[in-house]
């Protein structure tokens, strides 16, 4: 008995050995790469462009400033002639916002980052990271109070451009009269930097005086509203000063407004919006800043370094000059640029 049914649990056996033999073999699920991990030094792998082009990031102020808006314009055109696809992302001065956007542009695989910052000194940290996730940072109008960090910083000769202005306003003024000045924002050392110039001029005329300095932040409509309480309280304003065109289109508004239509208004930038006053009479001048120049410069620095290592200046900072625009030359003023 018990060797039948050894036989049988033989036969079972050679069975089921049989049958499994028969069976397809179970199918292992493929081996997979790891996910990337981002790290605070180097970002997770971004899936390229369907396009294959590189990415780069172009930061700016408010573009409801036409002086940022043509800046965010021609970086944006210079890159794409250079073969780069774009993100135009802007801060609105604010430098939390500022560095949300330096964020992204690390998070979405930016090779470099074309920025005019919000702040100088708030400019340094998010700089510094994209340094540290290997991404290059050129900056262009605003300079920031360090070096070493930023692959170029690419500014307007702003002190340059200030003491030219400075010496047209003194000369249309006769050297004599009430004048106000309006400074820019504070935490940008442009603001900080034309001020000083027009006052190494000014100042050395004792029958000029500055009734009023007021800071309106390089805008408009502060411009307009700290104009017309000044207006109130001296009547007898012969010239107003201003760090930039659209605080000076501002004054101008608020003097127009009150009948005072024989101010001498400077500005600094060269704006469409300046030059149409100056052809009508309403603006004395106003000082080219070299924008569009040192924006493409700033640009292609970048892509220079991407390409060579180098961006092809011996330093980090490169300064360019200013020129006066009056009614003499105005008409050759277009977007920014003086036509030669």
């Amino acid at each position: 008995m018990i060797k039948s049914i050894g036989k049988w649990m033989v036969l079972v056996l050679l069975f089921v050995l049989v049958l499994t033999a028969c069976q397809p073999a179970a199918v292992q699920p493929a081996e997979t790469e790891p996910e990337p991990v981002a790290t605070e030094a180097q970002p997770a792998a971004q899936a390229p462009a369907e396009s294959g082009k590189k990415l780069m990031a172009i930061i700016t102020p408010p573009n409801d400033n036409p002086f940022f808006k043509t800046e965010g314009d021609v970086a944006v055109e210079t890159a794409k002639e250079l073969g780069y696809e774009t993100l135009l992302m802007v801060h609105n001065d604010d430098p939390n916002r500022q560095s949300e956007l330096i964020d992204q542009a690390i998070a979405a695989g930016a090779v470099a980052i074309v920025i005019d910052n919000a702040g100088a000194d708030a400019t340094i940290a998010p700089v510094q990271k994209a340094k540290d996730a290997g991404i290059p940072t050129v900056l262009v109008d605003r300079e920031m109070n360090a070096q070493g960090i930023a692959i170029g910083q690419f500014i307007a000769n702003n002190y340059q451009g200030a003491v030219m202005g400075a010496e047209e306003f003194v000369r249309l003024m006769g050297e004599e009269g009430d004048f106000v000045e309006l400074v820019g924002m504070e935490t940008d050392n442009a603001a900080l930097i034309r001020s000083q110039g027009y006052h190494d001029v000014i100042d050395q005329y004792p029958n000029m005086k500055m009734v009023a300095q007021e800071t309106a932040n390089w805008s408009q409509t502060e411009a307009f509203e700290k104009m017309e309480t000044i207006i109130q309280s001296n009547p007898n304003i012969k010239g107003v000063i201003a760090g930039n065109d659209t605080m000076a289109v501002g004054a101008q508004a608020a003097l127009e407004a009150a009948g005072k239509t024989d101010v001498i208004i400077i500005g600094f930038d060269g704006s469409p919006d300046a030059a149409e006053l100056i052809k009508k009479g309403k603006m004395a001048a106003t000082v080219l800043e070299p924008m569009v120049d040192y924006t493409i410069m700033g640009v292609k620095a970048a892509d220079a370094y991407l390409t060579s290592g180098s961006t092809g200046h011996d330093d980090e900072k490169t300064l360019v000059d200013c020129l006066l625009i009056t009614p003499e030359n105005v008409d050759k003023l277009e977007n920014f640029r003086l036509s030669k």
